[in-house]
């Protein structure tokens, strides 16, 4: 077992290879790079998304200051020879600087990286906390009306975007609404690092439980039904009816027979929980104002700020690798029946 995750870990590098390589090349021949970004900068339009062609010749600047633009930004060097050069850089653990704020990409990265980790970390545990005992539970009251009810408002909400519901929701309970009981956004009220540490807690909780509904509202959806009909296969198993027919209660059977076995496909996300850390939806943090890594992410592809673009493409490709390794690891545990060897 362990040469398989030895031969894993060696993987990782051609797979990481692959993709950054993908996206670097692909970011040099996009148009409207980050020279044509300054070049409307210096014609004075300013302006998001693309660049016409035509650009080059609507802006009349020397050869000269061209060139000094193409070094600045890394785009006088051949393709792979640029790649090789960034690579280097990111063993080293250099990011790179960011085009728009002109400040290292790690800085950017770290400012936010907290609350990218608060709301992934309250949805992950949410999700489970709650979806799997919902799940359980639907299983035991198959074709209920709980479990009719519950399936009801489960799909609903799956149907619903996440950052649809998140307008909604201020809509109808955000500031300024007919229920004003929630903020209108952000992340904290202005002055909290001022607050006491009670008031800290509360205000942080008020900021929360819009965007986290917005955040978890889909998942809620598969984990649960997986749950059940994962729980429902096996309650028809062989050895679930042989449990009952030697005298064992309804409970001892799911808790200690059926339940383990039903855990194995949601163990499958459980990998998943490195990616908590750089969690974010850009379009849930663009309606409720909140500046994480999702909307930094977002704004950087808008901005033509593909060092900050290769830098979470980085982090987040590494910690996806890593989930998948995690998760084939949570499958050994749960199922001894699994030898990868």
């Amino acid at each position: 077992m362990g040469t398989y995750f030895l031969r894993r870990l060696l993987l990782l590098i051609p797979t990481f290879v692959g993709i950054t390589l993908v996206v670097f090349l692909i970011t040099r021949m996009v148009p409207g790079g980050p020279i044509e970004q300054a070049m409307l900068k210096l014609q004075g339009t300013g302006g998001e998304g693309g660049v016409s062609g035509g650009i080059r010749t609507a802006v009349q600047i020397p050869p000269e200051a061209l060139d000094a633009l193409r070094a600045h930004y890394h785009l006088d060097r051949p393709a792979p020879l640029a790649y090789l050069m960034w690579m280097g850089d990111v063993l080293r653990l250099d990011l790179g600087t960011s085009y728009k704020f002109d400040l290292p990409v790690w800085g950017l990265l770290k400012a936010r990286f907290p609350i990218s980790l608060y709301f992934g970390i309250i949805g992950f545990l949410l999700g489970y906390l709650v979806c799997i005992p919902l799940g359980i539970w639907k299983a035991i009251k198959h074709n209920s009306y709980f479990d009719l009810t519950s399936s009801a408002i489960v799909f609903v909400g799956y149907s619903i975007p996440g950052w649809a519901l998140g307008a909604v929701l201020l809509v109808l309970l955000g500031g300024g609404s007919f229920w004003n009981v929630f903020p209108l956004g952000g992340f904290r009220s202005e002055g909290w690092q001022d607050l006491d540490l009670f008031h800290k807690v509360v205000d942080q909780v008020w900021h929360t439980v819009l965007p986290v509904s917005a955040y978890a509202v889909q998942s809620f959806a598969t984990l649960t039904v997986l749950m059940k009909n994962s729980l429902m296969e096996n309650l028809g198993a062989d050895y679930v009816r042989t449990a009952f027919a030697k005298g064992l209660s309804e409970r001892r059977v799911i808790v200690i027979h059926v339940l383990r076995n039903s855990l194995i496909p949601i163990v499958t996300g459980l990998g998943g929980a490195l990616g908590v850390l750089m969690a974010g939806s850009f379009l849930v943090e663009r309606v409720f104002n909140i500046d994480g890594i999702g909307y930094l992410g977002y704004t950087s592809i808008i901005d033509r700020d593909y060092a900050v673009v290769m830098g979470i493409l980085v982090i987040n490709t590494l910690l996806v690798l890593l989930g998948n390794i995690l998760s084939d690891f949570f499958y050994v545990i749960v199922d001894p029946r699994i030898r990868f060897d």
